[in-house]
């Protein structure tokens, strides 16, 4: 399970500490499903209802993906995409593609840049390749126009039948333009449950489609899931989402408006990057909330750094650990020490690490930074799971705490109109 540890943070909190009544009253009424969205709280159950349903299935369209060729190209933008990235990066690696023997995994349709578009096209170039199409309408225009790029290749490389059979789609599992598309075509079809959101999905075929494809044990990931949820569903100031919450929440009230999440792995980026979405559209509303960005330590103690140790003291940071390293490397000898960095032979850089991460956590608090530290047990398809359970109770019990629906996003749809508006000419 995951572990919370507010002590970097305690000294700055305001009004008595976290407010756990007021995380009590907002986990009563998520898991009473009587709070605003209370529609899109499906993800609370997500995992056993995987296990139970479709999970077999996506495992085997995952071995027929493996099989039919090199690479799978996943079509999908915000939620459709994000989750099954971080979950390749951080359990496989970021170089996944590059890694002999291993199914590529590409992403498509979350950028309009013909430049990106046309190089991708190239990557693929001969490769054996299928394709994963997500939307839950099909209406969004980025994955659109990708899946119509991505379909036109497949049709000029193997012939609209065959095409066919190398098109899986993941979209509603009743209505909408896309799952009507792949109807007619009779696409292999997976489901977007209607009562989880996109940001809420990743534990649906949404992510772990594309996790099965590059080889991560999907149903790992879900036994521990179903474990992790159960013990987040105990309401207590014992639930470490109550902890992580409640001090967030006390630490905005106390003006630190910007939290910046950490970590030292360069493969959790994005993770940061799928924690950003979630609490991004689920806490910015109504003129309030508090804004998610990230860092990549050590790399950007040499460039954010600065800011973050005296820059103004609007932040709070959050960082997450993995225990120990997947594999060891020391620091090796050198005749004559010409960098005097001989005192270091021999240490292996995983310790170096954690003595780095002690100074600037020491420093960090020095300079008026709180500090809060989620910690999960390890690079594995166990840990991953539990970190997705973790911040989607934490966040949803957060945004209650703020007075906010945690499962809409009324800005994101703004743009939306003006976009189309103007395509059309109007």
């Amino acid at each position: 399970m995951v572990k919370v540890d507010l002590s970097g943070a305690s000294d700055f909190f305001i009004e008595g500490g976290p407010d756990y009544a007021a995380a009590a009253e907002a986990h009563r009424i998520l898991a009473g499903r009587t709070g605003a969205g209370s529609d899109f709280t499906g993800w609370l159950d997500l995992p056993k209802r995987m296990r139970d349903g479709e999970l077999k299935s996506i495992v085997a369209a995952a071995q027929n993906i493996r099989r039919q060729g090199q690479a799978l190209l996943v079509v999908g933008t915000g939620g459709s995409y994000l989750g099954a990235r971080a979950a390749i990066e951080l359990l496989r690696t970021p170089s996944h593609n590059q890694m002999p023997g291993e199914t590529e995994v590409y992403f498509l349709g979350n950028s309009l840049s013909p430049d990106s578009i046309n190089e991708l096209c190239t990557v693929l170039g001969d490769k054996d390749f299928s394709v994963n199409v997500i939307s839950k309408s099909g209406g969004t225009l980025e994955p659109a126009l990708g899946f119509r790029v991505a379909k036109s290749l497949l049709e000029r490389k193997y012939g609209r039948n065959t095409a066919k059979k190398r098109i899986y789609v993941t979209t509603d599992a009743n209505k909408g333009t896309l799952h009507d598309y792949a109807l007619g075509e009779g696409y292999e079809m997976f489901t977007v449950p209607d009562d989880v959101g996109g940001r809420f999905s990743v534990l649906s075929a949404v992510g772990l489609l594309p996790m099965a494809a590059a080889g991560i044990d999907v149903e790992a990931v879900i036994a521990a899931a179903i474990d992790e949820m159960s013990a987040l569903s105990v309401q207590s100031p014992e639930n470490p989402a109550w902890q992580y919450a409640a001090a967030r929440q006390n630490l905005y009230r106390g003006g630190k408006s910007i939290e910046i999440l950490a970590c030292y792995e360069p493969a959790f980026r994005f993770m940061a990057e799928w924690w950003k979405q979630l609490f991004g559209e689920s806490e910015g509303k109504n003129g309030i909330g508090i804004y998610p960005a990230s860092v990549e330590f050590n790399a950007d103690l040499h460039s954010m750094g600065q800011y973050i140790q005296d820059g103004p003291r609007t932040l709070m940071e959050t960082v997450v650990r993995l225990r120990g390293a997947r594999t060891k490397c020391q620091v090796p000898f050198e005749m004559g020490d010409p960098d005097k960095l001989n005192y270091l032979a021999g240490k292996e850089f995983f310790d170096i690490q954690e003595i780095a991460a002690n100074a600037v956590r020491q420093a960090h608090l020095t300079g008026g930074v709180p500090n809060m530290t989620v910690t999960a047990e390890a690079r594995d398809e166990a840990g991953f799971a539990a970190l997705v359970c973790f911040f989607e109770m934490a966040c949803a019990i957060s945004a209650y705490i703020s007075g906010v629906n945690p499962f809409n996003q009324p800005g994101v749809e703004e743009y939306k109109k003006n976009m189309f508006r103007q395509l059309k000419g109007e």
